[in-house]
């Protein structure tokens, strides 16, 4: 399908990839995992044809920092997890997310101690993976409203179309999703009502299925806060170009314990720094597997 195609019509290749499995029910899964890589490397070519940066091929740049939120407390008391976030708040960071799923002393009791010690100027988050029915976890968010969490993500299993609608609808707190859908289609289906949040994976979009979901989200007014995914590599490059792009981005997740390690995988010169992300500059994604490091150089040579 792709061979012999004109890299430039890289939306019109993606409907086609998409289209040919519709008949299997291939509407999630590996196969659009494998359609978004193609396209982001789609879009990767056609900024270098073109010679520029994916997001000067998408408009305007409205962000020439993305701004990000830390997420995630690596340590393994909550005392820990505490004092990991005091010292990054102090080093200038107001805006974290903790996992629920290792908050073994309490899930409010970690919201509450974060907000006791971060103060009444930080952003707290708290993803709760999908732990929950809609009843425990509007439960447990109207525990956790005292302490004004900004959003709370992933309430319920992925399977629960309704009770995603229901949590949205009764709660109190924002609510955020969305890293494991793919495709428009599937959010468009999930937004009456839905999140106020939707966090767009590059992993499962690609950069065409992004930039859809994206529009969505502006037709609604919802706030954009892309996941990122464990590969903050090249998919992360691929979701700041078009992150750049969009006026109603709230913050991109910032997989601060991961990052630096990717980037020394990668030539790129995309960095995080004072709270927000360094757009890659050179053309296409701007980022690309270091040769030497994956043997490529030696096998070519």
């Amino acid at each position: 399908m792709t061979i012999g195609a004109n890299p430039c019509d890289v939306e019109q290749i993606w409907d086609e990839l998409y289209g040919l499995m519709r008949v299997r029910g291939c509407s999630g899964g590996f196969h659009v995992d494998a359609i978004a890589a193609i396209d982001i490397a789609l879009w990767d070519l056609y900024g270098k044809l073109r010679g520029m940066p994916i997001r000067h091929l998408l408009g305007t740049t409205v962000h020439t920092a993305v701004p990000g939120y830390l997420s995630g407390l690596p340590a393994a008391t909550l005392r820990e997890r505490v004092a990991f976030a005091v010292d990054n708040y102090v080093a200038g960071h107001r805006a974290f997310k903790f996992a629920a799923v290792v908050s073994h002393e309490g899930i409010v009791e970690e919201m509450a101690a974060l907000r006791g010690a971060l103060g009444a100027d930080a952003q707290i988050m708290v993803d709760l993976h999908w732990k929950f029915t809609a009843e425990q976890a509007l439960a447990l968010i109207a525990e956790l409203a005292p302490y004004r969490p900004h959003f709370v993500e992933a309430p319920v299993k992925p399977e629960d179309h309704a009770g995603l609608a229901r949590v949205a609808r009764e709660s109190a707190v924002p609510i955020a999703a969305g890293e494991e859908w793919y495709t428009a289609y599937e959010v468009r289906n999930r937004l009456e009502p839905g999140p106020a949040v939707l966090q767009p994976e590059m992993g499962h979009t690609g950069i065409t299925q992004f930039r859809r979901i994206a529009v969505l989200a502006a037709e609604r007014s919802l706030a954009i806060a892309p996941h990122a995914t464990i590969g903050t590599g090249l998919f992360l490059a691929a979701s700041l170009q078009v992150s750049a792009t969009l006026p109603h981005l709230w913050k991109h997740e910032w997989q601060h314990s991961v990052f630096a390690r990717n980037l020394r995988l990668l030539d790129s010169d995309m960095g995080y720094t004072d709270g927000a992300y360094l757009l890659p500059s050179a053309p296409g994604l701007g980022a690309a597997p270091r040769a030497r490091l994956w043997g490529f150089a030696e096998r070519v040579a």
